[in-house]
C-alpha cells in the first residue's frame, strides 16, 4: 500500500512538474505570432517547418537535434525543411536541397552537404561544384543539371520566397508552427529549449489543426 501511494505521488508530481514547465512558455516572450499567417489545412496535423540554409553554422549545429526531434513525432505532426531563398547563393543551395530530395538520396546526403561546407571548406557555390559533389553519390552531372534547373524546383523556390516574405523569415534556423507561430534562436537559449518551446506550441495547436 505504501509503495502504491509512493508511486502514485511520484506520477502526480511528475505530471504537475511537466505541466508547470510547459505553461512557463509565453507568447510574446518565448515565441511570437506572425501578422499575416499562412492558412491552416485543418487536417488534424500540425505542420512544423524549419527555415534553414546549408551555409548557416547555426543550422549545421542544430541539424542533429532537429532531426532527432522529428524522428520522435507521431502521425499528428508533420516536419519539413524550407531552404531560405534570400540571395543567388541561397537559391543555389535551395536548388541543391530540392534536387537531393527529388532524387531521394536521403538524410545522409543532406548531412554530407553540411559537412562538405563547414568541415571541408567546399562552399558548393557553383553548379559545377554541386555536380561534382553529387557525382560522388552516383548522380551523373546531366541528371543533376536536369533537376537543378527544372521547372518543378523553380516553382518550389518561388513558393518558399513568397512564404518567407509573408512570414518575415529573418534568420536561420527558425521554426514555424502551422504557418503562424515563430520560434527563433536567441542568445542563451539552447537548441533543446528551443525544441521544448516548439513542443509547447504543437500541443496548444493540435485542437486547431
Amino acid at each position: 500500500m505504501k509503495k502504491f501511494i509512493k508511486d502514485t505521488f511520484g506520477i502526480l508530481f511528475l505530471a504537475i512538474f511537466t505541466i508547470s514547465i510547459s505553461a512557463d512558455y509565453k507568447l510574446g516572450r518565448d515565441y511570437s505570432i506572425v501578422d499575416n499567417p499562412l492558412p491552416v489545412k485543418k487536417d488534424g496535423i500540425v505542420e512544423v517547418v524549419e527555415s534553414f540554409w546549408y551555409g548557416c553554422g547555426g543550422c549545421y549545429s542544430f541539424e542533429p537535434a532537429i532531426n532527432d526531434w522529428a524522428s520522435k513525432q507521431g502521425a499528428d505532426v508533420s516536419f519539413k525543411k524550407m531552404p531560405v531563398p534570400w540571395s543567388a547563393t541561397h537559391q543555389l543551395h535551395a536548388k541543391l536541397y530540392y534536387t537531393i530530395d527529388a532524387l531521394e538520396l536521403g538524410p545522409s546526403t543532406h548531412s554530407a552537404v553540411f559537412v562538405t561546407i563547414h568541415k571541408e571548406g567546399n562552399f558548393l557555390g557553383t553548379e559545377e561544384k554541386i555536380k561534382k559533389f553529387l557525382r560522388s553519390f552516383g548522380v551523373e552531372p546531366e541528371m543533376t543539371n536536369q533537376y537543378l534547373n527544372s521547372f518543378t524546383i523553380k516553382q518550389k523556390i518561388n513558393r518558399d520566397a513568397k512564404h518567407a516574405k509573408q512570414l518575415k523569415i529573418s534568420s536561420t534556423p527558425m521554426i514555424v508552427v502551422d504557418g503562424k507561430y515563430i520560434v527563433e534562436v536567441r542568445r542563451g537559449r539552447s537548441y533543446q529549449e528551443m525544441l521544448n518551446i516548439v513542443d509547447h506550441i504543437v500541443n496548444l495547436q493540435k485542437p486547431n489543426s
